[in-house]
């Protein structure tokens, strides 16, 4: 049986303390991903890491919205449709698509619009894999004479992309945005896909959400490693449904100790 590990932005700003948008217990989760890796080095035969990378002025950063008073608004700020049609929260750019984006995201009922921390800033030290999952995959690689895969997402300023196979609002004049079918073919070739990373209430989720709505082939393949992804503070309850339609289309859910039991 040929595995593949699909491990969700396991970079600096999200897995380490000093990291701008820390999800605590990934520090946790980077070693278990690790000791994952080097344990079963022989029954891994692909890895995919991601890795989120915005610019300064992304649509979910600070800088891109101004309130009436010329205030950016603080990072966890939720941004709504109503907030924007009001003017209580004004884009700087790109103000059109801006709002429509806001509009979009509510009417395909997908995760309200949040502003976030400014993170995984492209270049950056926060963008980087944590060292821990960074030693252990060119091990892997050394040991397996292959290389892991890295698929970097957000770089379109205009849309988040928590999923890894599309941006949540994709535009059609921005490639990058649009459905990954390149990445859902890499995986296909595999028996099994092993999906793990940070944060669990988000971009695993929302990589999941886009397995179960884009990749139907792929949905028997897939085991969600329940130990290696922890929740944004507070806001792992968006993602419940999420993870109850994934166990309702039979998604294996196992822990780090059981995967190739």
């Amino acid at each position: 049986m040929a595995n593949a590990f699909l491990i969700i932005d396991t970079q600096f700003d999200f897995c380490h303390p000093d990291g701008a948008l820390f999800v605590p217990g990934a520090e946790q989760d980077v070693m278990r991903m690790a000791n994952l890796i080097r344990q079963h080095t022989d029954q891994i035969d692909h890895i995919v890491v991601t890795l989120d990378t915005h610019h300064l002025l992304d649509i979910a950063h600070p800088l891109f919205w101004v309130d009436n008073n010329g205030q950016h608004p603080a990072p966890f700020t939720r941004i709504s449709a109503e907030d924007v049609d009001a003017g209580r929260w004004v884009p700087r750019f790109a103000v059109e698509k801006a709002k429509q984006y806001v509009h979009d995201l509510e009417a395909d009922e997908q995760f309200a619009h949040f502003i976030w921390p400014e993170h995984c800033l492209i270049g950056s030290r926060g963008a980087a894999l944590h060292d821990t999952l960074l030693d252990a995959l060119k091990d892997w690689s050394r040991q397996r004479e292959l290389d892991y895969v890295a698929v970097p997402k957000g770089l379109h300023p205009l849309s988040e992309h928590f999923g890894i196979f599309r941006a949540q609002v994709p535009d059609p004049a921005v490639p990058e945005s649009q459905l990954n079918t390149g990445l859902i073919a890499d995986l296909d070739r595999f028996d099994r896909v092993y999906l793990m990373g940070e944060a669990k209430s988000h971009c695993v989720a929302n990589s999941l959400k886009q397995i179960l709505d884009f990749a139907p082939e792929l949905v028997p393949k897939v085991t969600v490693v329940t130990d290696c992804m922890s929740d944004v503070t507070g806001l792992g309850h968006l993602a419940d449904p999420i993870y109850a339609e994934a166990r309702a289309r039979n998604v294996h859910f196992v822990k780090s100790d059981a995967v190739f039991s």
